[in-house]
């Protein structure tokens, strides 16, 4: 079990055109791809004594395919932010829409620091409308689990958008 340097480097060579493929298929951006593609490898690099080699290709096909939907679920929360505002956009100041720019760096910054378990759940109930029970069913993990990582979501977003850290 794990993997050395230069195993490492194998692997990399191996999957790296396969896996920014296969991502560039799901986004349209080589640029993208390439940057989800290297924060895999990254990820597998930071868990190499637990990675196992015959393995391998579906763990890195399956952290690349989680970032990416981390990704995409992000890019949906800006864009219902952005469409929501817009809404309002003709009666709000000037003011108000940098206020609003700045909450919604914030925000992102917020997102992005969760663990991603936990932005998982939040994404889930807060996005696609997922219930408790449905973001279990999916998820196979129990109701209890999933109520944690939203409590702990919550509790992590108030404290950095409030900025009592």
């Amino acid at each position: 079990m794990g993997i050395d340097k230069s195993e490492f480097k194998e692997i990399f060579d191996t999957w790296f055109d396969s896996l920014r493929n296969f991502i560039y298929y799901k986004t349209g951006d080589v640029q993208q791809a390439e940057d989800i593609v290297q924060e895999t490898f990254l990820k597998v690099w930071e868990k190499r004594d637990t990675v196992c080699i015959d393995t391998v290709r579906a763990y890195l096909y399956t952290i690349a395919n989680h970032i990416f939907i981390n990704n995409y679920q992000q890019k949906k929360v800006v864009l219902k932010f952005i469409n929501k505002t817009k809404d309002n956009k003709s009666v709000e100041s000037p003011e108000f829409e940098m206020e609003m720019k700045e909450f919604d760096a914030k925000l992102q910054r917020a997102l992005s620091e969760l663990s991603d378990k936990n932005r998982e759940v939040f994404l889930m109930n807060r996005i696609d409308d997922f219930t408790y029970n449905d973001i279990a069913e999916n998820l196979g993990i129990s109701v209890k689990a999933v109520e944690k990582r939203m409590s702990k979501a919550l509790e992590h977003l108030r404290k950095y958008i409030t900025g009592k850290f």
